[in-house]
């Protein structure tokens, strides 16, 4: 359909928002986690679709929201370090909405591992407060602060205790969390400060509710949820060690609802793989626009809320330089099995990354492992060096501790050679410029310089 003939449909087409929640996973009440108390999200859930199988492309803000607003891979760009900066970036998926004669409106947070050109967005205003009624059809974001990780360390920083008093102030008492009661992967050890820290996160998420319950309220107070199609979903996982950061389910695995009335069933759960590629051109799809050719992503839902006959069977992640650490990891994962390849296995998991150093939870590990008080399985992030290859069951080991690449039972030998070929594949196909060093991005202008401040972190690492 060509742009004219969009701009004399509008009111036919659909707005959308995104609701975003920093450093979340899939830690809802309605995706069986009954810690969590998150009933307007959970009720979004039951008037829409909550998709089980959500991934993004980087377990980490920059290169996750990325891939997110171009619809390509940071690998394929350049943009996989965290944090880097295009020269050249490509188109946003907003750029094609606003062609076809949507309103958009970006507040706050970009963090594209560019820079956002001038002009880009037709607001950067706080959109809640001023609802776009008469400005459809329109596309609005909404960034939810309440669970990045700086928030959860009120043990180690005032700062944080005291912002994290203000953001849970509207919880009720039986929303507030014993640490007690918390779950704790298998990889951690039972520390009272671990546990405290996964309290305030789950405290968080409940505010994040509040604020995401305002915003769906303020659409249906202004005649704007009928013809809207909202999206809600965290940018990677929680903002700890092994999930922020790390390939994992835990840094890759996110909540996916989505909810547009009279076209989505009610109550009803999609299973299929979902990646943050898929996106942009999905909206774009939805909104009538055709997707550019250049986008990576598939599209997942169909103009009449339906999926689309042919759905993506794997979904594919990627880890490199994180803030002064280098390192390389890339993984593929279907609808049960993922395979993790180390590129950098001379390397520990544990390396130190001072922004992450000052995660409590990230102490009280270390302090257990100098102290001996570790078992096997928690003791295996602080070895040497790390397998080249990692082959996992997510359904029987969601928490990816027991590594299959040795077994002997032919279903996995046959999963390990098939996932195998489909990273190798997906690296080829996408042109993964992982392989060319950081300084040579530089040198060919495809990022900018911004090495200097990581580099010497890095060298204060060494000197320790």
């Amino acid at each position: 359909m060509s742009i004219a003939a969009l701009a004399q449909n509008e009111k036919s087409r659909p707005n959308f928002v995104f609701l975003v929640g920093e450093d979340t996973g899939p830690d809802l009440e309605c995706y069986g986690d009954k810690l969590a108390r998150t009933p307007n999200l959970d009720r979004m859930a039951g008037e829409g679709c909550r998709f089980t199988r959500a991934f993004t492309h980087a377990p980490v803000c920059a290169p996750s929201r990325c891939g997110l607003i171009t619809g390509q891979y940071p690998t394929t760009l350049g943009a996989h370090h965290m944090r880097s900066k295009l020269i050249r970036p490509p188109a946003m998926f907003t750029d094609y909405l606003r062609k076809a004669g949507y309103w958009v409106d970006w507040p706050g947070k970009t963090d594209f591992n560019f820079d956002v050109p001038a002009g880009a967005f037709d607001s950067t205003a706080q959109w809640i407060k001023n609802p776009p009624k008469e400005k459809q059809p329109f596309f609005a974001y909404f960034n939810m602060f309440q669970t990045h990780e700086s928030q959860i360390r009120i043990d180690s920083d005032k700062t944080a205790k005291t912002t994290h008093a203000k953001l849970t102030a509207a919880l009720r008492p039986e929303e507030r969390q014993d640490p007690e009661k918390m779950v704790l992967p298998p990889f951690y050890p039972d520390d009272p400060v671990i546990r405290r820290q996964i309290a305030n996160y789950y405290e968080l998420v409940t505010a994040t509710d509040y604020v995401a319950g305002n915003v769906l309220r303020t659409l249906e107070e202004n005649g704007l949820a009928e013809n809207t199609v909202v999206f809600y979903f965290g940018d990677h996982g929680r903002g700890i060690p092994r999930y922020k950061r790390w390939v994992y389910d835990t840094g890759i695995h996110v909540a996916l609802l989505v909810g547009w009335p009279g076209r989505i069933a009610a109550g009803s759960v999609r299973e299929d793989p979902v990646s943050f590629v898929d996106f942009g051109p999905t909206v774009l799809s939805l909104a009538g626009v055709e997707v550019p050719g250049q986008m990576q992503g598939q599209t997942f839902l169909m103009g009449d809320g339906q999926r689309p006959e042919i759905g993506r069977k794997y979904i594919f992640a990627a880890r490199d330089r994180m803030d002064e650490t280098i390192d390389r990891i890339r993984c593929v994962r279907d609808g049960r099995w993922k395979y993790i390849r180390n590129y950098h296995a001379e390397l520990p998991y544990a390396q130190q990354i001072n922004y992450n150093e000052l995660n409590p939870t990230m102490q009280a590990w270390r302090a257990a492992e100098k102290e001996g008080r570790l078992n096997e399985v928690q003791k295996l992030f602080f070895a040497k060096s790390k397998p080249r290859e990692e082959l996992y069951d997510c359904e029987s080991d969601p928490y990816e501790v027991r590594n299959l690449t040795e077994s002997t039972v032919a279903e996995h030998r046959e999963k390990l050679r098939e996932l195998r070929i489909e990273l190798d594949e997906w690296m080829v196909e996408t042109k993964d410029l992982a392989e060319v060093e950081e300084r040579e991005l530089i040198k060919r202008g495809i990022v900018k310089d911004v090495l200097k401040d990581y580099e010497k972190r890095l060298e204060q690492h060494k000197e320790e």
